[in-house]
Parts: structure tokens; C-alpha cells; sequence
């Protein structure tokens, strides 16, 4: 609810003029194989053009099921056969609620014409709201991880691949970003008894989506870095925030991964200095006493 009503309006006012374009382009969708060329080499209308179908059809889909190796426009440019199979591929979709007109072969109302307008903007505006909301959310709570790692003496290092335990970071240093074996780790953090800590930063808007954020993803990458580096060296964690249900968390738990609460940011600090020896605050304290006193 704390989402700003701007943001859906600005991306709705944008989307409703790129899908007028695209209703002009292809003369009310009556033309599209003879202008399909201008609008699938244009990336605002080949956006609005797989919101044609109902649902709607994403990049991956439409090269899969049009059987198209590439949308980018030189591609397409040279291959007109794929041209002609992507459009009829979004024709045999399309969205008969929103278009009827082109299952009936005759020219829109206005008031049909319209409605479909404003219904497609509805659905791009929503479609991209969303998924600026998920991406804004994971990196707010990356770079609060990053500050609570930083506010507790950790120093960054620079991202790098990690096919050994010697190539990650040493105890009081992390890196972002980093393939960790075969797995990507949104943080590698070197404990301070030599393990490492893997984390994923994961955001879930509901309890259904939980399961790919949490099991379908960071679970599975637990498996295969306790596999790969093994239980002693590696700990896999993520970092939750959002709606995730129970038995779900539970079940990552069961697999191997320990899990931390954003809102708890806390208690990550406070389990990493956990990890220090008992003896190792007072030789870390002389040794930064024997530093001062060089640099005096």
C-alpha cells in the first residue's frame, strides 16, 4: 500500500501512448505482417505487441514458441520467414476480449478501440510497477547488508569467481556478486574461524512466491555449496524480507540454509562476531594498539 500512486500513473500515461503507436502502426492491428518489421525492430511496441495476447507473452516464450533463435532487430531484419512466424504466433494468442475485432476481420468501434488502449496500458503499467517494486526492494535491503557489513569493521573486496576456498575473502573482508563454485552468491563474507558465509538476499510478496525466492532458489544453491565446498567450510544463509510461509522456511532450514531477518539486521552482525576465537579480541585490540602507536 505504500507504493506511490505515481509511479503506476507515469508508467500508464507512457504505455498508453506507446500503444496508440502501435494500434496506428498497424492500422487497428488489421496490418500487422505488413508493418511487422517497424514494430518488433522498435522496442517500446514490441513490448506493447506481446501484450497482445492473453496472458501476455514474455521475450523467452515468444522466441520458444515461434521457434525465432533472436528478436534483436538486425536478426530479424535479415529473416522475414521469423517475422511472419512471431506475428502469427501472437495472432493465434491474442486477446479476444480486448480485440475482437480482428477475430471478426472488421474495423474497430471507437469505444471498442479505445477500451483495448486503455486495458493494454493497464496491463504494461502494472507489469513493470511490479517489477520495479521487487528490483528496488532486493537492492535496498543488498545495500543494507552491505552498510551493516561495513559498519562492523568489514573492509569490500572486489568481486571475483571463487572455485576454491583460497580464493575467497579472508576473515573480516566480503565480496558481492560472486560466482561461489557453480553458484552465484549475492555476498561472500569470510567468517572470522576461516569459513565463509554465503548469503542470498531474497524478497517475497507472498507466500506462493516464497517457495521460488526461497526453495526453488536459495535452497537449492545451499545444496550445492555444502556439496561442492562442504558443511565445515561454507554456510549458506539468506537474507528474508517480505511474506514467506512457515512450513517453507522450514523446509529451506532442513536443507541446509540458515536463515536472517532484514529487520534484524542485528542479529546477522551479531552471529558473525560469534564466530571470532575467544582470544581473538584482545590480540586484534594490540595489534591495533602496536599500529597506532607505529603511526604516531
Amino acid at each position: 500500500m505504500q507504493e506511490p500512486l505515481e509511479d503506476y500513473l507515469d508508467a500508464f500515461d507512457e504505455y498508453l501512448g506507446v500503444t496508440e503507436e502501435l494500434l496506428e502502426t498497424s492500422v487497428d492491428l488489421t496490418q500487422l505482417e505488413e508493418h511487422a518489421l517497424t514494430i518488433l525492430t522498435n522496442e517500446s511496441l514490441l513490448e506493447a505487441f506481446r501484450y497482445l495476447a492473453a496472458p501476455p507473452i514474455s521475450e523467452a516464450d515468444l522466441k520458444t514458441v515461434a521457434d525465432v533463435k533472436s528478436l534483436a532487430a538486425g536478426r530479424l531484419t535479415a529473416d522475414p520467414d521469423a517475422v511472419r512466424e512471431i506475428v502469427r504466433t501472437v495472432l493465434i494468442g491474442i486477446d479476444r476480449k480486448r480485440f475482437p475485432w480482428v477475430q471478426e476481420h472488421r474495423d474497430p468501434q471507437e469505444n471498442e478501440r479505445y477500451a483495448a488502449a486503455l486495458a493494454t496500458a493497464a496491463l504494461l503499467a502494472t507489469q513493470r510497477v511490479g517489477t520495479n517494486r521487487r528490483n528496488t526492494s532486493k537492492s535496498d535491503q543488498e545495500e543494507r547488508v552491505q552498510a551493516a557489513l561495513l559498519g562492523a569493521g568489514f573492509a569490500q573486496v572486489n568481486t571475483r569467481p571463487l572455485s576454491t576456498l583460497a580464493d575467497a575473502p579472508q576473515p573480516g573482508e566480503f565480496c558481492r556478486e560472486s560466482m561461489l563454485g557453480t553458484r552465484k552468491a549475492d555476498f561472500v563474507i569470510g567468517l572470522h574461524d576461516r569459513r565463509i558465509l554465503a548469503l542470498e538476499c531474497k524478497v517475497s510478496n507472498s507466500e506462493l512466491n516464497s517457495i521460488k525466492r526461497l526453495n526453488n532458489d536459495a535452497a537449492v544453491k545451499a545444496g550445492v555449496w555444502l556439496e561442492e565446498f562442504g558443511a565445515r567450510n561454507v554456510v549458506p544463509a539468506a537474507m528474508l524480507s517480505g511474506v514467506y510461509k512457515l512450513r517453507h522456511l522450514e523446509q529451506a532450514q532442513q536443507r541446509g540454509l540458515t536463515l536472517f531477518w532484514a529487520h534484524r539486521l542485528d542479529e546477522l552482525v551479531a552471529w558473525i562476531a560469534s564466530t571470532r576465537p575467544a582470544e581473538m579480541p584482545r590480540r586484534v585490540t594490540e595489534a591495533r594498539r602496536v599500529a597506532e602507536d607505529r603511526r604516531r
